[in-house]
């Protein structure tokens, strides 16, 4: 439909801080696939945005995020261990789309039908949204607002203490409590925005340590090494290359002059490859000196509320897999990419030795 994409650090970093500039109120992805209504926090801007954001970050903590990592390594294992022993599998739909939502399921006190109903609700959306299959988008959309309701329902029957949709129908933006069509939008946003991303991430790590099995031998011999490994693949491996913001104003950029009204996408995926920043940015480098300045989880107001889950559960995740592989793995098959908004691997055949 046509929009303006920010391909540099100082770019993206500036117009993702500044939302009076550039809003996520009209548009927040490339391209534009949402057809109902708004879902906070990623549709509303401060103020409004605020008192979703609150109820998430209060339950997002790096100690939630401690309290779920048995949990999320029981279940890594319990899926590593038939791919292995079946000797190749493609690691993205036996492993990297299956545990996010479980983790999720986890977090959100799912019950078990309702978490077989987001595991298929929530996979057959992604792959719609993955071959522009528009009609199917829409279907697999309101199933999850379904899925939305229900579970809401269930909590104003029943709240649960330290629970995402009670904490929800609790919360009070100027004394009064939020609205009921904002808080479905809220619990549908959150019920899909955790589990796509991982599962690309997880593919791209995969195929980059099939290409390097010196840096597989090195990562299984020393996990001491694993959080800073995590955070050059987060870098150089950044999952989102279109969420988007509109602009407000006419703002001149680069030398052009983009319109109010038009979409921006954000191209993170670039930012971080910019070698004016990170010096040999197409490279892995571990250890690679300024490696806090990326921004695959964005900044400004709508940073990534989930980064010390997803930092544990990727972190656990390839922790497992080279625990379980000691004679490596390969590629064995070809790398089905993803489209936008995403980036990165979506189908990883590997073999493993």
């Amino acid at each position: 439909g046509g929009f303006w994409a920010l391909m540099s650090f100082s770019d993206v970093f500036n117009a993702a801080a500044d939302f009076r500039a550039f809003t996520t109120t009209v548009q927040n992805v490339v391209p534009k696939v949402a057809f109902t209504g708004r879902r906070p926090p990623l549709h509303l801007d401060p103020p409004e945005h605020t008192p979703y954001r609150r109820v998430l970050n209060d339950l997002l903590t790096q100690d939630r995020a401690d309290l779920l990592e048995p949990f999320t390594r029981r279940y890594a294992k319990e899926l590593v261990a038939p791919m292995v022993a079946a000797g190749q599998a493609d690691i993205c739909e036996a492993y990297s789309s299956r545990l996010p939502i479980a983790v999720f399921a986890e977090w959100m006190n799912l019950p078990p039908d309702m978490v077989e109903s987001l595991r298929t609700s929530a996979k057959a959306f992604n792959i719609a949204v993955q071959s522009a299959m528009d009609d199917i988008v829409k279907v697999t959309s309101l199933e999850l607002y379904e899925l939305a309701r229900t579970l809401i329902a269930m909590r104003k029957h029943s709240p649960l203490e330290d629970d995402f949709v009670s904490s929800l129908l609790a919360a009070r933006a100027n004394g009064d409590a939020l609205p009921d069509e904002l808080i479905i939008g809220c619990v549908r946003q959150v019920l899909v925005v955790g589990i796509i991303a991982p599962t690309v991430m997880i593919g791209s790590i995969a195929v980059h340590l099939a290409r390097h099995p010196d840096l597989q031998a090195q990562l299984r011999d020393d996990p001491s090494l694993m959080p800073a490994a995590l955070e050059e693949f987060l870098r150089l491996y950044t999952p989102y290359r279109g969420f988007a913001r509109t602009a407000v104003r006419d703002i001149e950029m680069g030398g052009r002059t983009i319109k109010a009204g038009d979409p921006v996408a954000l191209t993170y995926a670039s930012a971080n490859r910019d070698d004016s920043v990170f010096p040999n940015a197409d490279q892995f480098i571990l250890n690679r000196p300024n490696i806090k300045d990326h921004i695959a989880f964005g900044v400004g107001p709508h940073r990534c509320a989930g980064v010390n889950l997803a930092r544990m559960e990727l972190s656990v995740m390839i922790e497992e897999l080279l625990a379980a592989t000691p004679g490596g793995f390969e590629l064995a098959g070809e790398i089905r990419p993803t489209r936008m908004p995403e980036i990165g691997a979506l189908s990883v055949p590997l073999r493993f030795l």
